[in-house]
């Protein structure tokens, strides 16, 4: 057979390696609705544990909302299961325009085109609206979906230090021979929870005649002081002219994304996307629940409120335990470890205190940048945030870090 035992023991043999570093990836079983606090089968076969959970991106607390549930049982019988079909064959329905009209509204965006995924968006968009003529200028730090779809696309791809807005500025100048540039980034850096400068790009592209796609993915439901994302939060709406972002996260948590943005440009995505044109339609359920979670969150800013509470009660009481954390103002809170046994061994010892976190390390986030990634959610309580931050101060004084920095984290157990 061509799968022979030597080939096995070849894979057999990288795992194994794996193992002997503490680096595998131990399988979790959440038996239980997606909540802040969860029911989990961990390690394989044991019996079940109720944790909280800090590392789910269900940031507005809506996976499980009675209302979203709701909604998607009337999408389940109103408008079936699945669609069978590609949006632009039989796989339109009334729901997906509905739907897609709403985003609009909410995004501030002339006009949106529902995909599977924020990835298959990502994988589309580039394709469908440039060619070789063209220039991508993008934040050396964007999203592996971006990063991907990119590659997809005939145009130069060119990139610029992360945030650095003098770097973008000369990348600018030295494109100013192409038809269109097209500056990229995330909203909101989904490693390190970071936020795009978007009022200086924003004023660099309207100098240099460049568009800018902004990936909201991390940002939609819950940045800015309606929830509207990154470009709310930095009062300028009308200078972005493409986001992108998903309903797996804040917007309900399931799955799904779009494109949105300049109707010329939703319209070539429309005509030749090939994840639109290839893919099944987003089924009625999701598009039911996430009409349902537009409607909260633009009723209401009441879980956006609470977030933001959460997040700084939750980032004072961190720093306040002496432990490394990235400032900021985002529900995206890294505990730096540096070390990818230290994280992985950390984030073991966590599960061991009721807390579900993860350690983050090489390929996921660059060597030597290991961390465990918390997130926050407004469904988190206060005495699940006090639970959390004590849990991290014990097991952070087993492994004798509390206090230190980055360098003598590092000369402590390597990078």
């Amino acid at each position: 057979m061509a799968y022979s035992e030597k080939t096995r023991n070849v894979f057999t043999g990288e795992i194994v390696a794996i193992k002997d570093k503490g680096l595998f990836k131990e399988k979790r079983f959440i038996c239980s609705p997606q909540d802040a606090e969860i029911t989990v089968e961990y390690p394989e076969g044991s019996s079940l544990s109720k944790v909280l959970n800090f590392c789910a991106n269900n940031y507005l607390g809506l996976s499980s909302h009675p209302d979203v549930v709701k909604a998607a049982h009337e999408g389940l019988d109103a408008r079936g299961y699945g669609m069978s079909s590609v949006r632009f064959i039989c796989g339109t329905q009334d729901i997906h325009r509905e739907l897609q009209d709403k985003v609009s509204k909410f995004l501030g965006m002339e006009d949106t085109l529902l995909f599977p995924s924020c990835m298959d968006a990502n994988s589309g968009v580039f394709e469908a609206v440039l060619g070789q003529d063209d220039v991508i200028i993008a934040d050396r730090l964007i999203h592996a979906s971006l990063v991907d779809g990119i590659r997809l696309c005939s145009a130069e791809y060119d990139t610029f230090k992360h945030m650095n807005m003098k770097h973008l500025r000369k990348k600018l100048e030295l494109h100013q021979d192409k038809r269109t540039r097209m500056v990229v980034t995330d909203g909101v850096f989904s490693m390190d929870g970071d936020l795009a400068p978007l009022d200086e790009m924003v004023a660099l592209c309207n100098e240099y005649d460049a568009m800018l796609l902004v990936d909201e993915s991390h940002a939609s439901g819950f940045i800015g002081k309606t929830g509207r994302g990154t470009h709310e939060h930095f009062g300028v709406i009308d200078g972005v002219d493409i986001i992108t972002t998903t309903f797996g996260k804040g917007l309900g948590g399931a799955s799904g994304g779009c494109v949105s943005g300049r109707k010329e440009i939703v319209e070539l995505c429309r005509q030749k996307a090939r994840p639109y044109l290839f893919s099944n339609s987003l089924a009625p359920p999701i598009v039911n629940a996430s009409i349902k979670v537009i409607d909260l969150i633009s009723g209401s800013t009441e879980r956006r409120d609470k977030l933001e509470w959460n997040t700084d009660y939750f980032r004072k009481g961190m720093e306040k335990a002496g432990l490394n954390i990235r400032s900021g103002e985002t529900p995206i809170v890294p505990v730096m470890l540096y070390n990818a046994k230290l994280a992985n061994d950390m984030a073991r010892d966590m599960y061991a205190e009721g807390i579900y976190v993860i350690g983050f390390f090489f390929p996921v986030v660059p060597a030597g940048a290991a961390r465990i990634r918390v997130q926050l959610s407004a469904a988190h309580e206060k005495e699940h945030l006090d639970k959390c931050v004590e849990a991290f101060r014990k097991v952070g004084e087993k492994y004798g870090i509390l206090g230190l920095g980055k360098s003598e984290i590092i000369e402590k157990y390597g990078n």
